[in-house]
């Protein structure tokens, strides 16, 4: 399973990085994971969009969903998409609030995508088994974990601290985590995880490793990596363009 870093810029595409996106890969299937705001620029070089197996949105924030709407953009104008519909996982409501993304011409996007709604549990897309949190977000979110080839990675979307992400990454190989709010009080409940969060999350599930992710630019990310590895050492800052051997 080969993990490449999109965008990992928390809240809003930065000035080293677009907003949340990653393409994880496996016996050839293209994932996916977020499409968030910027994103589409750099996907197209790593990966062809006409070669994209499935995209699966964690939730329906701007900063990991809005780069749907050029993705359609290409599919529809370019002359390269072969016309196949790409399957859209996300939580429901995903084609309406995405096709209103997109134009309020009232034509949607379902000549591009393929739209399936998700809850928490386990199905297989291609070669991966899928299994599906929520996360303790303000709207509907999900963790994803992905096994095939005896390998897992589990990425946490958005998320406060929450048992289920832990029990959801029991084991995995990689927990690709968000850490977004920096150390302090007065941080509001329920929708992100501080740097010292995400390594206890890890520590806690036992994984093998951590990459932290979803980092506003405002943020000092070192400080973040720090809080992070002073409970959990095997934690690494990843970058935009970056790729991981799982």
């Amino acid at each position: 399973m080969r993990l490449t870093v999109v965008g990992c810029s928390g809240s809003a595409p930065g000035p080293a990085s677009a907003a949340s996106c990653y393409l994880v890969e496996q016996d050839g299937f293209r994932l996916v994971l977020d499409l968030g705001s910027g994103a589409f620029g750099p996907l197209q070089s790593v990966a062809d969009p006409a070669g994209i197996d499935a995209v699966f949105l964690s939730h329906l924030h701007a900063d990991h969903c809005l780069d749907v709407a050029p993705f359609v953009v290409w599919h529809r104008y370019s002359g390269r998409s072969s016309g196949t519909h790409v399957p859209l996982y996300a939580p429901v409501a995903a084609e309406r609030r995405l096709s209103l993304a997109y134009s309020d011409d009232g034509d949607g996007i379902t000549d591009v995508f393929d739209f399936v709604p998700v809850g928490p549990g386990s199905f297989t897309l291609g070669p991966f088994e899928v299994t599906l949190a929520r996360t303790a977000h303000p709207i509907e979110c999900y963790a994803i974990r992905l096994a095939a080839g005896g390998r897992s990675l589990v990425y946490t979307g958005d998320t406060g601290p929450c048992e289920g992400v832990v029990e959801l990454a029991r084991g995995a190989d990689v927990l690709l985590a968000e850490a977004a709010h920096p150390p302090g009080p007065g941080l509001p409940d329920g929708l992100h995880l501080t740097g010292r969060e995400a390594g206890e999350h890890a520590a806690a599930a036992g994984v093998g490793r951590l990459l932290l992710t979803h980092i506003p630019a405002w943020v000092d990310e070192i400080a973040q990596l720090a809080d992070a590895s002073a409970v959990f050492p095997e934690t690494e800052l990843v970058h935009s363009g970056a790729t991981y051997e799982i």
